[in-house]
This record gives C-alpha cells, structure tokens and sequence, in this order.
C-alpha cells in the first residue's frame, strides 16, 4: 500500500495514538518523534510496542529487553489523532532494529556477553551500570518524549512535562507542556524556544521574563 499523502499529515501525529500495521495488527503506542534538530522537521517516530505484539502476554514472567521500535516518516499511510496506520506488515516491522539498542563497555550487545549481562537477561529486572543505552538516532535529529521532564535552559528549574506535540503541515509548532515545576498553567512551547535534549530531558532556550508570553494550550474544538 502507497503513502497517501492526503490522510498523512504531520499536524495529526499525537503522542500516545495507535499504531496499526497495514494487516490491521496493533503494534503499540506513538511514544517518541524524532525531528530534525535544524528545521524541525518530523523524520521519524519511535512505537512502543504493546505487550501482545511483543509476545510478553505469552510470557509474563520473562524481562523483556527492548519493546520500542523506530519507523520512518515514510511509513505511514495514514494518520488521525487517535490512529496511524502504516505500510508496512506486521512481519516487516518485527524486521525493524529497536529503538534503544545496548552496548556493553566498547562492544556491541551481541559480542563477548559477560556472566553479569547474562545475568541480567535471565533474572534481574534491573540493566547493570556497564550495560549502557544506546538510542538509534543521528546526531543532528531531536528526541521528544511523552512525559519527560522540560528544563528552564541550564538553570536547574523544571518547566513541566511533555504531554503533546503540535505540528503545522511538516513543520513542528511545539510542545504542549503539562505545569509541573515553574510552571502552573498547561502551556505550548514554541518550536523556537527548544534547544536540545539528552537522555534525561527537553532544554528550553528562555528564560523566566519568556515565561509570561507562553500562551495557554486549547485543544481544537
């Protein structure tokens, strides 16, 4: 099935909605976008797989390693605010590398698994402090994630949290943010104000003068 391009535009893209292949399976939910850090751009997205899709309802006592998966922009067939349907199978997205591969010291997890990465595939529920995250986007592409915390710059000052994103044809208009730190109304962020991110966070580039010309969020009618 062909992208059509009239049922696929960026602006519906929100966190949170269901993924559907094009066999109709439910892979998961929208968790993460991953945009271009210089015209912010939307190039990827990242599904959160459902614990079905995964197989973890067949074996629940089992530690699943990894149940994010990253699909292209290109994969989508269509999207509404609740649903994404894309091109691909079920089958071809289980072919997909996982969003968050992970390395242990200098060697990818596939080679030289010691005793305590074994151990840690086996019975803990926990990573082991060597075995490090690893997330599969480029260096010039931005992570936003649902529910991560937004910073004040490098003040050390929490804005809130990532509850949406908002998206004007391809281009991204910015984040709705939850008020939980500085903040005490939901608010958007706009596109201009995001800086970075790391594994921890989204930066803001504003300081607390910027903060009284944040406009309050109303959902579309």
């Amino acid at each position: 099935m062909g992208t059509n391009e009239s049922e696929s535009h960026d602006e519906d893209f929100h966190l949170g909605a269901a993924i559907y292949s094009s066999d109709g399976i439910e892979i998961g939910k929208l968790s993460r976008l991953i945009v271009d850090k210089n015209d912010l751009t939307l190039r990827a997205f990242v599904a959160k797989e459902s614990r079905r899709f995964t197989g973890h309802l067949l074996s629940p006592g089992s530690w699943l390693l990894a149940d994010e998966v990253i699909l292209p922009r290109s994969a989508v067939s269509s999207v509404a605010h609740e649903r994404i349907v894309l091109t691909l199978t079920a089958a071809d997205v289980r072919k997909l590398p996982p969003y968050l591969s992970y390395r242990y010291g200098d060697e990818t997890f596939t080679e030289g698994l010691t005793e305590e990465a074994i151990s840690a595939l086996t019975s803990s529920p926990a990573i082991p402090a060597s075995l490090e995250q690893v997330a599969n986007k480029g260096a010039d592409e931005l992570e936003i994630e649902g529910g991560e915390n937004v910073m004040l710059g490098n003040s050390g000052k929490r804005l809130g949290t990532v509850k949406d994103v908002l998206f004007d044809n391809k281009e991204l208009i910015g984040v709705v943010i939850l008020p939980d730190g500085v903040l005490k109304e939901e608010v958007i962020l706009p596109r201009r104000f995001l800086q970075r991110s790391d594994d921890l966070a989204l930066f803001a580039d504003l300081s607390i003068g910027d903060l009284e010309h944040l406009k309050p969020f109303e959902p579309a009618g």
